[in-house]
């Protein structure tokens, strides 16, 4: 075995391993917020719409997305072995007071938290993914007039394209595109999808106060110039800001559509 595959075998490798993809994915949470901050969009869900048929379909943002998929993966299995090999290394627990001590309770229940995020990543594909790419979503037109900007949207069947169309005709600028904004609106009308996409997000939350606190220290950010502004990401970006936008948007259709 090279010295290459050794590091990487190691305990501290597969920390740092945890430490990439959970950093990719925490950058990946702030874009995918960023783009669905479209659904509060007053406008029939065109902007969300168009977001979701440049996501899927736009060359550079699917290599990385394949690259999100293995990111997932790599991180949860990571995360077992990392589980199975301390549970190994230490078979008699800690006291009580003496394994509370040193940690916090987001840092012991890390496997819990994932878990919870592992069924709620595929609670989401199931809903939105799966039947984005399996045209199980209606379809929907839009016609903005182009010297009024008014849009009036309609629902329509697939008729003679697939996916997406955007063109100008008669004054009108006419989008024809799959209706995720709609698949959306009518999932979040189950109360208890809504109810565990909040709890998922309280998990989230746990779980990356500690995670991303935890992998700057691996990576060797653990000098005190950098620890109070990793702090404060991991709290009110990661912690807090992130969660509450994500789940308030299940609220936001269930009480407010």
């Amino acid at each position: 075995m090279s010295s290459f595959n050794r590091a990487l075998t190691s305990t501290l490798g597969k920390k740092l391993i945890m430490s990439l993809t959970g950093l990719f994915l925490c950058t990946f949470l702030i874009v995918h917020l960023i783009g669905n901050l479209q659904l509060f969009k007053d406008d029939a869900g065109k902007a969300f719409n168009d977001y979701a048929y440049f996501m899927t379909h736009f060359p550079p943002i699917k290599a990385v997305s394949y690259l999100l998929y293995a990111s997932i993966i790599i991180h949860a299995i990571y995360a077992l072995i990392l589980t199975i090999y301390n549970k190994k290394a230490r078979p008699v627990a800690y006291a009580s007071y003496a394994g509370n001590k040193n940690s916090t309770w987001n840092s012991r229940n890390m496997g819990i938290l994932g878990t919870v995020l592992l069924v709620f990543i595929a609670t989401h594909m199931a809903n939105f993914w799966w039947k984005f790419h399996n045209d199980q979503v209606p379809y929907i037109e839009y016609r903005t007039d182009l010297s009024t900007l008014e849009t009036q949207a309609t629902e329509i069947s697939a008729g003679d394209f697939i996916d997406y169309q955007k063109f100008t005709q008669d004054g009108e600028e006419i989008t024809k595109a799959r209706d995720l904004y709609k698949q959306v609106s009518y999932a979040f009308q189950n109360p208890l999808l809504v109810a565990f996409y909040v709890l998922a997000m309280a998990a989230l939350s746990f779980h990356l106060i500690h995670g991303f606190r935890s992998a700057f220290q691996t990576l060797g950010f653990d000098h005190k110039k950098y620890v109070p502004i990793i702090r404060f990401l991991a709290v009110w970006i990661f912690g807090i800001i992130i969660p509450i936008a994500f789940a308030a948007m299940p609220l936001y259709f269930f009480f407010c559509k």
